[in-house]
C-alpha cells in the first residue's frame, strides 16, 4: 500500500510540474512579500549596522546578513566558491579644519570647511596642497565634440584653479537643440568635472553649487563629502588625478565674480551660449589638506541562480548595499542609516531572489544577485565589478538596478530613469501592461539620475541597463501629492542621518514593482535573444563590438 502510495505521489507531482510548466512568466505566482520585505529593510537599516560605511564592522554585519539569506535561499556563490568579490580601495580623510583662502583684488576671503566649501583629494598623499593658484572661470567645463562644444578651446589650464558649474548649457537654457536640453547629460555630471580638469592639466577644480542644476541642497554636498572617502587606487597612487576637488556655494563665488569685476549671473548665463570664453577670475586659491590614509579592502556580494541550458549567460539583478556609516562630529543622531537608500534595495534583491527560487520556471540563463560596496563613493563597487566582471560581459544580457524602491503605496506607474535607451524598453511595456500599468521616463531628467546609480558602470562598458524608480501618480493621492513627497525626501532626508525606516511605510507599491522587475528578468532568462542599445545611444558601440 505504501509503495503505491508513493508511486501516486510521484505521479501527482511530475504532473503538477508538467502543468505548471505551461503557465505562461506574467500568470505565474510569485513570491514577494511587503511584510518580509519590511522586515529586512528594518534590520539592514538598524542602528545595530552603524549606516553601512564600507571597510566597517557596519560592512561585516551587512555583507554576512546578505550571504546568510542567498545560501537559506540555495543560491550559488558568485565568485568561485565565495559569496564575496574583494574590492581594493584607499580610505582618505581630511582634516575638517582646513580653510580654502582666496586672494581677491578686494583682499581674502577665508571659507570655512563645511558651510562654505567642501574639498578632498584622490592622491594617495598624506598632504595635498595648492597655493597661489591663478583662479580661471571656463564655464561648464565640458569638452564635447559631439555637440560642437569646448569650454577649454584657446587657454591653458594647466597649474591653474579652474572654476566650472554644475549640469550643462542644455539645463541652463532649456533649449531642446544644446545638448539635450532639461536633461542632464554625463557632461554634467560633478565626476565628469572633475575628469576633464585633470586630462587639460588643471590643478585644482571648483563646482559652483546651486541647488536647481545640482538637483539637491548644500546640505547633501557637505554631508556626502565628509570625513573618510574612498576611491580605487590606480598604479600610479592617484597622481592623475587634480591635485584637489571642491565644491563652493554660489553666494561664495559670487564675491570672488563681484572682486574680479564680473556680475555673477551674467557671467552664468553667458557660459550657456556658444560664444563663451574662459575669463580669468584675477584671483587666487591656496589651501592645504592633511589627510590620514587607510588602505582597505571592501566587498561586492554576488549569488547565483544558475540556469538550465544557456547557464554560461547571465542576467543581473543589482543594488547597492553601502550608505554612509556615522558620523561622529554630529549632535545628536550620529547615524546615516540609509532605510531607502539604500536598504530598501537590497532588501528588494532578497525578496526577488526568493520569487526565483520559488518560482514554477526554471530560468534557462543563470541570474545574478549582486549587492555592490561604496555607490555613495562615486559608484566603486560597480566600476570594479565592470573591469573585473565575475560573469563575461558579452554574456551578460542586462543589468536591472534598484536604488531606492517606493514607500508611500502602489501607483498607476513606474519609472524607468533612461527610459528610450535599449530594446530592453520592450520588455518593460510588456511587463507594465500586465500590470496595467504605464511605465514613464524619468521625470527630472535634469538631475542625471542615469549616471547615478550602479547600472551607469555596466552601461559605459557596453551592457545594456534598466534603472527602475517608483512611480509618481499614486493610486489614492494622485500625481501632485506624490512628487511632494518625493521632493520632501530629497531635502530633508537623502544622504541625512534622518533616512531612517518608520512603520508608517507602505511597501505595497515597492513589492507591486519587484513582481514587475522579476517578471521583465523571468523574461530575459527565457529567451535567445541579447537585447541591444538603440541606434544613435553612446554605448551601442561598445556592445556591437563584444558582441561580434
Amino acid at each position: 500500500m505504501k509503495k503505491i502510495l508513493w508511486v501516486m505521489l510521484a505521479a501527482a507531482i511530475v504532473l503538477t510540474y508538467a502543468v505548471y510548466d505551461k503557465v505562461p512568466p506574467h500568470k505565474a505566482p510569485i513570491n514577494i512579500d511587503a511584510d518580509r520585505l519590511a522586515g529586512n529593510i528594518k534590520i539592514l537599516a538598524s542602528d545595530e549596522f552603524e549606516g553601512r560605511a564600507p571597510a566597517s564592522a557596519g560592512e561585516e554585519k551587512t555583507i554576512n546578513f546578505l550571504k546568510t539569506e542567498f545560501e537559506r535561499l540555495g543560491l550559488k556563490p558568485g565568485n568561485g566558491d565565495s559569496y564575496f568579490q574583494d574590492v581594493k580601495m584607499v580610505e582618505i580623510a581630511a582634516s575638517p579644519d582646513a580653510v580654502m583662502t582666496v586672494m581677491t583684488p578686494d583682499g581674502a576671503l577665508n571659507l570655512k570647511y563645511g558651510p562654505d566649501f567642501m574639498g578632498w583629494t584622490k592622491r594617495v598623499q598624506e598632504q595635498v596642497s595648492v597655493t597661489d593658484s591663478d583662479m580661471i572661470f571656463v564655464g561648464y567645463g565640458v569638452n564635447a565634440p559631439e555637440y560642437d562644444w569646448n569650454d577649454y578651446e584657446g587657454v591653458d589650464v594647466k597649474g591653474k584653479t579652474v572654476v566650472v558649474l554644475v549640469n550643462d548649457p542644455g539645463f541652463a537654457t532649456q533649449n531642446p537643440d544644446l545638448f539635450t536640453g532639461n536633461a542632464m547629460t554625463y557632461y554634467g555630471r560633478w565626476t565628469y568635472k572633475y575628469e576633464e580638469a585633470a586630462r587639460q592639466g588643471a590643478e585644482a577644480v571648483i563646482i559652483v553649487h546651486e541647488t536647481a542644476p545640482a538637483a539637491y541642497p548644500w546640505a547633501v554636498v557637505e554631508g556626502s563629502w565628509s570625513g573618510p572617502l574612498f576611491s580605487l587606487e590606480s598604479p600610479d597612487g592617484n597622481m592623475s588625478r587634480v591635485a584637489l576637488e571642491t565644491w563652493i556655494q554660489g553666494s561664495q563665488m559670487a564675491k570672488i565674480f563681484v572682486a574680479a569685476g564680473y556680475d555673477y549671473q551674467e557671467m552664468t548665463k553667458r557660459a550657456a551660449t556658444r560664444d563663451f570664453k574662459a575669463v580669468p577670475l584675477k584671483s587666487k586659491m591656496s589651501l592645504a589638506l592633511e589627510n590620514k590614509i587607510r588602505h582597505v579592502v571592501s566587498r561586492n556580494v554576488a549569488a547565483v541562480l544558475p540556469g538550465s541550458d544557456r547557464a554560461d549567460e547571465y542576467i543581473i539583478h543589482m543594488s547597492h548595499w553601502d550608505h554612509f556609516g556615522r558620523d561622529a562630529s554630529l549632535e545628536g543622531d550620529q547615524i546615516y542609516n540609509g532605510a531607502a537608500d539604500n536598504a530598501s534595495g537590497t532588501a528588494g534583491l532578497i525578496e526577488l531572489a526568493n520569487a526565483y527560487v520559488s518560482g514554477v520556471r526554471q530560468p534557462r540563463r543563470s541570474v545574478m544577485f549582486m549587492a555592490v560596496t561604496a555607490e555613495e563613493q562615486g559608484l566603486l563597487g560597480s566600476a570594479y565589478y565592470s573591469k573585473n566582471p565575475l560573469a563575461p560581459l558579452h554574456k551578460t544580457v542586462a543589468a536591472i538596478n534598484i536604488d531606492v524602491l517606493p514607500y508611500h503605496g502602489k501607483t498607476h506607474d513606474i519609472t524607468i530613469v533612461g527610459y528610450g535607451n535599449s530594446e530592453l524598453d520592450d520588455y518593460v511595456d510588456r511587463a507594465v501592461r500586465k500590470q496595467k500599468r504605464i511605465a514613464n521616463p524619468d521625470p527630472e531628467p535634469e538631475k542625471g539620475g542615469f549616471y547615478r546609480s550602479d547600472h551607469f558602470s555596466l552601461s559605459k562598458e557596453g551592457v545594456p541597463a534598466l534603472y527602475f524608480e517608483g512611480g509618481v501618480n499614486h493610486v489614492t493621492h494622485g500625481r501632485d501629492w506624490m512628487l511632494a513627497q518625493i521632493a520632501d525626501y530629497t531635502a530633508n532626508r537623502y544622504h541625512k542621518p534622518s533616512d531612517e525606516y518608520s512603520e508608517d511605510w507602505d511597501l505595497s507599491g515597492a513589492a507591486q514593482d519587484l513582481k514587475l522587475i522579476y517578471r521583465i528578468g523571468l523574461q530575459l532568462a527565457q529567451e535567445d535573444s541579447f537585447p541591444n542599445w538603440r541606434d544613435g545611444n553612446e554605448f551601442k558601440a561598445k556592445r556591437d563590438a563584444m558582441m561580434q
